[in-house]
C-alpha cells in the first residue's frame, strides 16, 4: 500500500543510514523500523514487581490503641478532628 508520511529529517537520515549499511531497500527499513516501534506500544514494557519491607513501629511509652481518638490527638494534635 502506498502511502505519503512526513518524516523529520534525523530519522530519515538514520533510516537511510541503516540501509546503506544492510544493504537493503529503504522501504524495508522503514517497514521493519515501524513493526518494531509498534510491538512495544502493544506490549508492556516487564516491570520488577514492587515490594515493601515491614518495620516494627511500637508505640511510643504512654500510648494505647485501646483509645484511637485519643491516640490521633497525641500525635497529630487536636486539629485532626
Amino acid at each position: 500500500m502506498r502511502t505519503t508520511l512526513a518524516i523529520d529529517d534525523d530519522v530519515l537520515d538514520r533510516a537511510r543510514g541503516v540501509a546503506e549499511q544492510r544493504h537493503t531497500p529503504f522501504r524495508q527499513v522503514v517497514n521493519e523500523a515501524l513493526r518494531v516501534g509498534l510491538r512495544s506500544f502493544a506490549e508492556p514494557a516487564p516491570c520488577k514487581p514492587y515490594r515493601t519491607h515491614p518495620h516494627k513501629l511500637g508505640l511510643q511509652p504512654g500510648k494505647s490503641l485501646d483509645n484511637i481518638q485519643e491516640l490521633l490527638a497525641q500525635s497529630e494534635g487536636e486539629d485532626f478532628r
